[in-house]
């Protein structure tokens, strides 16, 4: 997955934002959420809501488990230099490109063979 939204991110002909290429991604996966790709549109470049990253901004549209929703966060935040937000991602000096890898790498590694019940 994480391969599949590097792809895809900004990349012709898709030139997917973040939100969505990690959306792309989850839905090539599993078959799932394929409609969030286009529902995603506006969430990149701080344009999730809070101004929250994007790529976790999918991730959290994804996850159903309010419990699941937590460890990304936590997750994410480690990996982004303790930032939720576009602004202090950017601040941290980390990629966007690596927000998304990062997302879809972590769907993939926490989430891979869960029960379809647990994913919108």
């Amino acid at each position: 997955m994480e391969q599949h939204a590097r792809h895809v991110f900004r990349q012709p002909p898709a030139r997917l934002n973040c939100a969505q290429a990690v959306a792309s991604a989850w839905a090539a996966k599993t078959g799932q959420n394929a409609h969030l790709v286009e529902e995603l549109a506006g969430c990149g470049g701080g344009g999730a809501p809070g101004g929250v990253c994007g790529a976790l901004h999918a991730v959290q549209r994804i996850l159903t488990d309010g419990t699941a929703r937590q460890q990304a966060e936590t997750a994410f935040a480690a990996a982004a230099g303790g930032a939720l937000d576009c602004r202090g991602i950017r601040n941290a000096r980390v990629a966007c490109a690596e927000c998304v890898g990062f997302a879809a790498g972590w769907l993939e590694r926490n989430l891979n063979g869960q029960k379809k019940e647990g994913i919108q």
